[in-house]
């Protein structure tokens, strides 16, 4: 299968690698020389990593095994300040679990800064008297020790800006120097992964708490780091709404060492919730001030600021905050774009407020020659609130645009539900694994490549609580029966019994 992440992602990622390593315009360089060579050939991967080397005198043998080593590497840093000495050392190993230890070192670039108290970059300068290119650290060996020297305070890193490589970053930041990053990292991509390191890290807490019956404590840090980025005009409306998102229900559910989607759930609902209350006059300032005038433009900035002005409008318009819920319906009455008609009109049907159905109603009157646009609409309603999703996704797959032999419709509807509403799809009397056993029974027969996907979540059963985990065997066992099952599906099904 080439359509897979590690064609396409992994793939993007390893090209952009060689930009990092050679800069700019020695990546240009590469390019020219590349199309001068190989023009209308078919080539392979080491004709281009060729092309990149001779370019600019580069020896990038070692590279080649980005494109032999399964899995994704990992990179463990450490750091240590010499007060004395003025000197700030990293170490930094890389490892690959699923190549094996006996696999080679990759060459890995790291591009980092020192920030001093401020926020400010501190130059580099190695012990050797050499200065990292453009900030880049290269990773060559299992293990690598850096000494940065004239370094005149403790320093926070910013380790792998721009995500210059597609690894797993391990460094012991705390709480403190994560809401630092938050607030002043001048890298895009680093600001943005303090901020999620460290609500992931508050959320598992809450997580902890709420399945051990405890009180959940906010964390002051991360409320007054994202007062600090929501208040900051100058910063790239794209950006500051990447960093209000929080970590996703099932990239929590992943991260615990047995999945409790109620309790994540609860914990994601409540942060929302406690940052919706503690920031909402700064929200609503933001929300009015990105409101657009004028002509309808789709350039970045635009996008932009859409993006951030319906992420306030989705903290404000939280369950029981009624000034969000009319400004929601104001602007699913105002809109004059598909971007914030749909955003109005999530934020209402997550509201459960009693004006998100005739919102739904009039959308659907207004859309309904449009199939693509009527898949937007069926997945909002099928991830809208876990309160009666599923008789309402049943309801919906009675509804006359609703056609079960479309792959899209059902992509829309039932893979939403069984994908995106955790705490519906696990109700704990097994209801949503019933119906999913249903529909496959159902679906195979007449598209079982689809039916194949859907089946994902269920594969998933050793993961949960045992009350849980009988639940969705038993109808992994039901559907395994089934005559004339397909090949897609006998294969999902019983490779996940058999692991």
């Amino acid at each position: 299968n080439f359509y897979t992440a590690t064609v396409y992602e992994k793939g993007a990622e390893v090209v952009r690698m060689y930009e990092t390593l050679l800069g700019r315009e020695g990546f240009r360089h590469g390019m020219d020389l590349y199309f001068e060579r190989h023009d209308g050939q078919a080539v392979t991967t080491d004709d281009f990593r060729a092309a990149m080397a001779d370019a600019n005198g580069a020896d990038l043998d070692q590279f080649r095994r980005w494109y032999e080593q399964p899995g994704t590497p990992e990179l463990e840093v450490e750091g240590h300040y010499d007060a004395a000495a003025r000197s700030y050392t990293l170490q930094v190993s890389q490892r690959n679990p699923r190549a094996g230890d006996d696999a080679p070192p990759l060459l890995i670039p790291l591009a980092m800064a020192l920030l001093d108290r401020q926020g400010r970059e501190i130059p580099l300068r190695l012990a050797d008297g050499s200065v990292p290119e453009r900030g880049v650290l290269r990773i060559t060996d299992r293990r690598q020790t850096f000494t940065f020297v004239e370094v005149p305070e403790p320093p926070v890193p910013s380790l792998l800006r721009g995500f210059s490589a597609p690894v797993r970053l391990h460094f012991p930041y705390g709480d403190g120097e994560l809401a630092f990053l938050l607030r002043h990292d001048a890298d895009p991509f680093n600001r943005w992964e303090a901020g999620q390191r460290l609500a992931t890290r508050t959320l598992l807490e809450r997580i902890e708490a709420i399945a051990a019956g405890q009180p959940v404590t906010p964390r002051e840090s991360l409320l007054e780091a994202w007062r600090a980025v929501l208040e900051r005009d100058d910063l790239d409306p794209a950006l500051v709404a990447e960093v209000l998102v929080l970590p996703g229900e099932q990239e929590l559910a992943e991260r615990l060492p047995m999945e409790d989607p109620d309790a994540v759930h609860q914990a994601r609902e409540g942060l929302r919730d406690e940052l919706a209350s503690h920031l909402e006059e700064v929200l609503l300032r933001r929300y009015r001030a990105l409101a657009e005038e004028g002509v309808y433009r789709i350039d970045a900035d635009a996008i932009g600021r859409r993006r951030l002005k319906n992420v306030c409008l989705a903290y404000l318009a939280r369950p029981d905050r009624e000034k969000g819920i009319v400004l929601a319906r104001d602007q699913f009455e105002r809109a004059s774009n598909m971007t914030d008609s749909l955003a109005a009109l999530t934020a209402l049907a997550a509201s459960g407020h009693p004006d998100s159905e005739e919102a739904l109603d009039r959308f659907y009157r207004r859309w309904a020659d449009d199939p693509l646009v009527l898949d937007k609409w069926f997945s909002i309603q099928a991830t809208a609130r876990p309160e009666g999703a599923l008789e309402r996704v049943e309801r919906l797959m009675e509804h006359p645009a609703f056609v079960f032999t479309n792959p899209n419709k059902v992509r829309a509807l039932i893979g939403a539900f069984v994908n995106g509403n955790p705490v519906a799809f696990h109700a704990r009397d097994g209801s949503g694994y019933r119906f999913l056993g249903d529909v496959i029974e159902r679906l195979d027969p007449l598209n079982p490549q689809i039916a194949a996907r859907l089946l994902t979540p269920l594969t998933r059963w050793r993961r949960h609580i045992p009350e849980r985990q009988a639940r969705m065997r038993e109808q992994l066992e039901r559907i395994l029966a089934l005559p004339g099952l397909s090949r897609d599906s006998y294969e999902i099904v019983s490779r996940s019994l058999e692991e």
